[in-house]
């Protein structure tokens, strides 16, 4: 769910760049409702994303330990494999959910993971997972469904501002990442264009946000890491843990090559350095050049 919602008078959309598991999404939902957000009034869904399956979950656990001391670090919630449906042409969409087929639909696609998890010898899903993804489609169904191309055009036309949210950082992205350790979506800016149907020539700035150090998630290359002390009191420091996953974070010095690469290839106009702070104390303040 976009940050947005807590910005009273704001309408927030998830695009259709996004897989979304209804199963969490209900969880934020109700979490925001605890805190008093009306999250169902300002909170429109896109058609075209994807869902995300309780099988799809048990296909990204299995897939991640068969590859063992390879392992990308995924975050085991099922983004790649959905995201594998999706580009295979038989994923399953918010929009589907309002069709009379339905049930015929999750049936054969749930078939084809079952199948696929034969070969890992890995189990699917369990029948309580399976009821609590249904209970959570029907919540998912209560919310406002869109066309965002459309939304966003008629939006812009208006003369309305928009703040495109993306996840995950530059050198996650599927193309232009540290492959094979990087997410299964663009993460760099041109993701907003794919991600939400707005063409290129209608965006605006491209504000680049940097930490003043690095951290990093998960397997794949780190040049600056600070596998000591130090790099401990900055994670502790910068509450340097996954959102979703709550594993601790790599942490470790500014790598100014991999900004250089970042600003180059999203066209920031402009960068913005968060998390100074954390670095609050410290006699010695070290960056990569080269």
């Amino acid at each position: 769910i976009p940050s947005g919602v807590f910005r009273q008078g704001t309408v927030n959309l998830v695009g259709n760049g996004v897989v979304v598991d209804p199963v969490i999404f209900l969880k934020e939902v109700r979490s925001l409702e605890a805190c008093g957000v009306n999250v169902r009034d300002c909170l429109l869904i896109s058609r075209r994303a994807h869902l995300i399956l309780p099988t799809h979950r048990a296909l990204d656990a299995a897939s991640e330990a068969d590859k063992g001391k390879q392992k990308i670090g995924s975050t085991l919630k099922g983004i790649g494999p959905t995201y594998m449906d999706k580009t295979g042409r038989n994923g399953l969409r918010v929009g589907d959910l309002f069709q009379a087929d339905l049930h015929d639909r999750v049936s054969a696609l749930k078939r084809k993971h079952e199948r696929l998890l034969s070969l890992y010898d890995a189990p699917g899903s369990t029948i309580e997972a399976d009821a609590e993804w249904l209970d959570a489609v029907e919540q998912l169904k209560r919310f406002r469904v869109v066309d965002c191309e459309h939304y966003l055009d008629e939006a812009l036309r208006a003369g309305k501002r928009v703040l495109a949210e993306g996840a995950q950082g530059t050198l996650l992205d599927i193309d232009f990442g540290t492959y094979p350790f990087v997410t299964s979506s663009n993460t760099i800016c041109a993701g907003a264009c794919t991600g939400l149907g707005i063409a290129p020539n209608r965006i605006g700035s491209i504000t680049g946000i940097f930490k003043a150090y690095c951290t990093r998630v998960g397997s794949g290359p780190f040049p600056t890491e600070l596998d000591d002390a130090t790099g401990e009191a900055i994670r502790q420091a910068g509450h340097e843990f996954g959102s979703t996953t709550g594993r601790a974070r790599r942490c470790g010095w500014l790598d100014l090559p991999a900004l250089r690469y970042a600003v180059m290839i999203n066209g920031i106009t402009e960068l913005a350095m968060m998390k100074a702070d954390v670095l609050n104390g410290m006699d010695t303040l070290r960056v990569c050049t080269h």
